[in-house]
């Protein structure tokens, strides 16, 4: 017959069961962007022109940037008709076009430039940036490292309160490493990055570039242990 392992040790063979946590501050490895394009036009036909032509404007804007544009992804597009009631009849008013785009960058400093120079075009809007790490990130490898060293220090310290010391380890449990959460990205301020652009009227050539401080993004890391001592003396 087979012996079966107590679940909370014995006398000869006691254990510990210990929690090891890490948390890191780290900067980020990326920035994402949304930029909306949009239209208005009495005409379905010329809208949709006139959001075509803006969209174009916009991609090649981002690629002039190259590798600095990591993803360059366009979303949904919408043609609204915008309706006008007027006793039992509704007519048509306007249409309002629209369509998504984002971009994601590892160069900070082509970053500030291209949202500047995106927010300065017509009928065009910006928000971000949201600041990320890339998924296979060294911090959060380093993030579990530092909660696997302080699980065992913590076991240390306890079989070291009573006299003796740790003999294996039976089981390490991962708590959350793989969905390592980070801290909430600072919200876009009303209207987004930058203000929607102006139907019209006189703008610099060049717009000034925007200075970005990336938000220093944090990383967790939890894991359970459990180890066994040799026996101490009571």
């Amino acid at each position: 017959m087979t012996d079966t392992p107590a679940p909370y040790g014995t006398p000869d063979h006691p254990r510990v069961a210990v929690r090891g946590e890490a948390r890191l501050e780290v900067d980020p490895e990326t920035a994402h962007i949304t930029i909306t394009v949009t239209a208005r036009g009495k005409d379905r036909r010329t809208t949709l022109e006139d959001l075509t032509r803006r969209n174009a404007h916009v991609l090649e804007l981002a690629r002039t940037y190259g590798q600095a544009v990591e993803k360059l992804e366009t979303g949904a597009l919408s043609i609204t008709p915008e309706l006008t009631q007027r006793g039992r009849d509704e007519k048509i008013r306007a249409y309002h076009g629209r369509v998504h785009i984002t971009a994601e960058l590892a160069d900070f400093t082509a970053l500030g430039e291209l949202t500047t120079r995106i927010a300065d075009l017509d009928m065009t809007r910006i928000t971000g940036p949201r600041w990320a790490l890339r998924p296979d990130s060294p911090a959060y490898t380093e993030a579990r490292r530092q909660a696997v060293r302080e699980a065992l220090q913590r076991a240390r310290e306890y079989a070291d309160a009573l006299g003796t010391h740790l003999t294996a380890l039976l089981e390490l449990a991962d708590l959350g490493a793989e969905n390592t959460a980070l801290a909430p990205p600072v919200p876009a301020p009303p209207g987004g990055f930058g203000a929607r652009a102006a139907y019209g009227g006189t703008e610099p050539e060049t717009p000034p570039v925007l200075d970005l401080e990336p938000q220093r993004q944090t990383v967790y890391a939890q894991v359970n242990a459990r180890f066994t001592m040799a026996p101490p003396k009571l």
